[in-house]
């Protein structure tokens, strides 16, 4: 069938989070179905990826058309400064919607999609965010999906109770009652929902309960993220993450300020990677300092790191959805230590494929368990990788996306 499939940001190149998920669903549905792409340019999510904007928009253009029939890219209007996003923001509390939404509004978008569904007669129409849900009303009769990359008011909530700055708290807080009032309205318009966990299933369904929604998980390319016996492993923490993230600014400002001293005073010949473009001033100051703790910035293939590195520490305690983070390291066959938080939906026992912490503590005791027990290094590792192969592979998980669409498809409901 013809399904037209509308992102937020360009799904390309699958280096670490909402990129991963984008780009392998979206190569996994054009193996079973003919996929026409409109996406908008998230600048800020592309440009620490390529030396500059306009090469990294060539080469997604020129990769995404090896299994999309069409690629398009617009323009997102706040993009052009961050003062237009800060202005946005705050006009959006006076605004029919909250920010979440207001951000993609584009009458350019609009008018092509206008254009495109003319064109074309499409079984689907697949939108890969509720921030893209305001223009559902232009698809009339053709069945639509929507991809719930996080609960967005659920994630919204949770960063109101953490924020220190009342101000913050106040904003945050009221844009998630906004956004869940919207969720409400939206979801049920949609001919199914699917989210990336069991766990966001149930909170959309509570929001929600008349909306249609499935679970299609997070994955992992396991052939890419498989260990490689030919490293060796050494005392070596790692963490990987977009660091212009909030909750993955916090996980490393904890590393950096609770787990670092301590662990390096037990173990002096420690070294800890930092993997994740936009890292913060305070990190990158520290890495200057200490030669043993490394801030790498975006790194295009992290496997060799990750190979090499005894234990990956994920103390990130914030964001919605399930961490692709985790679902690499357990692909990769790495002995983890982290958040339970961090873990949400993922199907990881603790002390069989994880060790879970909380506390400052809590780490430090993980990491020196993992360092000093060979073989509890080496089962947690063995019963890591074995779960990415069994639940987490995008082969399976493509597959199981392409038959929804089937399911539900313009065709079979005639």
């Amino acid at each position: 069938m013809k399904i037209l499939w509308l992102s937020h940001f360009i799904p390309y190149p699958p280096k670490g989070g909402v990129l991963q998920r984008g780009y392998h669903l979206l190569k996994q549905t054009a193996k079973y179905h003919e996929v026409h792409l409109l996406a908008f340019n998230q600048i800020d999510l592309i440009t620490p990826l390529f030396k500059n904007l306009e090469s990294g928009v060539h080469e997604a253009q020129n990769h995404l058309q090896q299994f999309c029939k069409t690629v398009e890219f617009l323009p997102i209007p706040c993009d052009e400064s961050s003062f237009k996003k800060k202005l946005l923001a705050f006009k959006s509390l006076f605004s029919r919607y909250p920010y979440t939404l207001n951000w993609l509004l584009s009458d350019r978008f609009e008018q092509r999609l206008k254009q495109i569904l003319a064109e074309t007669d499409f079984d689907f129409i697949h939108f890969d965010t509720i921030s893209l849900a305001p223009f559902k009303h232009l698809c009339g009769t053709i069945p639509c999906s929507l991809d719930h990359h996080n609960i967005e008011s659920h994630m919204l909530y949770r960063r109101a109770g953490k924020e220190g700055n009342i101000l913050k708290k106040v904003y945050f807080y009221q844009e998630g009652k906004r956004l869940e009032r919207y969720e409400k309205a939206f979801c049920p318009e949609f001919t199914f929902n699917f989210t990336c966990s069991e766990i966001d299933t149930q909170r959309l369904l509570e929001i929600s309960p008349t909306s249609k929604a499935h679970t299609i998980p997070n994955g992992v390319d396991t052939e890419y993220f498989k260990p490689d016996p030919n490293y060796s492993k050494h005392n070596r923490l790692i963490f990987a993450g977009t660091l212009s993230w909030y909750p993955n600014i916090e996980a490393v400002n904890f590393i950096a300020k609770e787990i670092w001293p301590k662990i390096k005073k037990l173990f002096p010949n420690v070294r800890l990677d930092i993997i994740g473009a936009n890292p913060p001033d305070n990190i990158v100051a520290l890495a200057k300092h200490d030669p043993q703790f490394n801030v790498h910035g975006f790194v295009d293939d992290i496997r060799p790191l990750l190979n090499e590195a005894k234990c990956y520490v994920c103390p990130i305690k914030d964001g919605g959805g399930t961490k692709l983070k985790i679902v690499d390291a357990l692909s990769m066959g790495m002995a983890i230590v982290a958040d339970e938080i961090a873990c949400e939906g993922i199907n990881v026992s603790d002390k069989k494929n994880v060790l879970f912490a909380s506390s400052p503590q809590q780490y430090i005791t993980a990491i020196e368990t993992i360092f000093n027990d060979a073989a509890i290094q080496h089962n947690l590792e063995h019963e890591a990788r074995e779960l990415a192969v069994k639940e987490y592979s995008y082969d399976i998980i493509g597959k199981q996306l392409a038959e929804l669409f089937n399911q539900y498809s313009k065709t079979d409901n005639r």
